[in-house]
């Protein structure tokens, strides 16, 4: 009696055939996963990305088997709407957790190919800032539609989600995102990320400091300062304000030491002591050095020495060292030709005395 009341109720058919779409799905998404993998080893991109959405997709398979079920079931079934409406949210938000680790599986494998922990790293980089803005503002634009979905499934709250999915820009991206003041930033990280005015590791001055570009979010950059300290700056900044680039084309950089000398000072072994200084340091790249008289005063004259390195640190760090090795060469053979301030007194002779007349006879 019991088994006859069982196989008569109304949720006996759908409740089986979820327990067997279930097991399928699952079955499915085990060997079509380790067959997807296979066939992508030869693609490192997609096969990061196919391991990226393997644990989503156990998820989203189920819930799409699940949703067949319930949608097969006949729509007088007692509570069957809010299973169907339940089940799908489920969905819409395993889909959106799948597409943001697909986006972000690409990324990887994208940054995979590209390895910016190198010499010359410039294209790496270029790279590594475009994927990863992209792909933020990718995630950025799934959750809000995921989220704009999840609300179009409430009658009263569908204009709502209505709203927000047209201003996130799934219908008139740019219109939506440029109408929105909260989402300046999104505009600002695509134009960083086509346009590039910086990048990941980039060398910056800005605001009076001198930093590299340490991370590069959806809203806001992070440069990181010479002693460490962090600089936050929206992303709206660097498409409104200029700001010194280092490292935009090159990461070679020229670097310049002025020193100031007494007018006495030869130039001739001063050049050799340049030289001697540059081509011993480490830090010089053998592009280029000189050395210039680039200014005179009244007391003393400006000799300036540019030298080449292969990045803003060495360049700082050999300026240093010529500025040290200059000054010690001077101190050491020419110290009467250090820069020093003159005071002379002129003491006006005193007249000879006159000598005396004889004395009468």
């Amino acid at each position: 009696m019991n088994k006859d009341m069982l196989f008569a109720h109304p949720w006996f058919g759908p409740c089986l055939a979820a327990l067997i779409a279930v097991p399928l799905a699952l079955l499915i998404h085990r060997v079509g996963g380790m067959v997807l993998r296979r066939l992508a080893r030869p693609m490192p991109v997609l096969h990061t990305m196919l391991a990226k959405i393997q644990v989503p997709a156990r998820f989203v398979l189920p819930l799409i088997a699940l949703q067949m079920v319930w949608q097969a079931a006949p729509d007088d079934l007692r509570f069957i709407a809010g299973v169907r409406h339940l089940n799908g949210l489920l969905l819409i938000a395993a889909a959106t957790w799948l597409a943001v680790r697909a986006v972000n599986g690409i990324a990887d494998g994208v940054l995979a190919q590209n390895p910016h922990d190198v010499a010359d790293n410039l294209h790496a980089r270029r790279v590594l800032t475009q994927t990863r803005v992209l792909a933020r503002t990718a995630d950025s634009v799934l959750l809000v539609a995921g989220a704009s979905m999840m609300l179009m499934t409430f009658p009263g709250a569908r204009q709502v989600g209505a709203s927000l999915l047209a201003s996130a820009g799934v219908i008139g991206i740019v219109a939506g995102l440029a109408a929105k003041p909260v989402f300046s930033n999104l505009i600002a990280g695509l134009q960083i990320a086509l346009a590039q005015p910086i990048r990941i590791d980039d060398v910056l001055v800005i605001e009076g400091e001198w930093g590299r570009v340490e991370e590069i979010t959806g809203t806001f950059v992070v440069l990181r300062i010479w002693d460490d300290r962090r600089l936050i700056l929206p992303l709206s900044y660097f498409i409104e304000k200029p700001f010194q680039n280092w490292t935009r084309s090159s990461s070679q950089l020229l670097g310049s030491v002025f020193i100031y000398a007494d007018y006495g000072m030869p130039l001739a072994p001063l050049r050799a002591e340049v030289e001697r200084i540059v081509k011993s340091a480490p830090e010089w790249d053998g592009r280029f050095f000189n050395l210039r008289v680039t200014d005179a005063t009244e007391r003393t004259m400006q000799i300036r020495v540019l030298c080449t390195a292969a990045s803003s640190s060495l360049a700082f760090d050999l300026r240093c060292t010529v500025r040290e090795g200059l000054i010690d060469f001077m101190q050491r053979e020419y110290p009467q030709c250090l820069p020093r301030l003159r005071i002379e007194s002129e003491t006006t002779p005193a007249a000879p005395a006159m000598p005396a007349e004889p004395a009468a006879a």
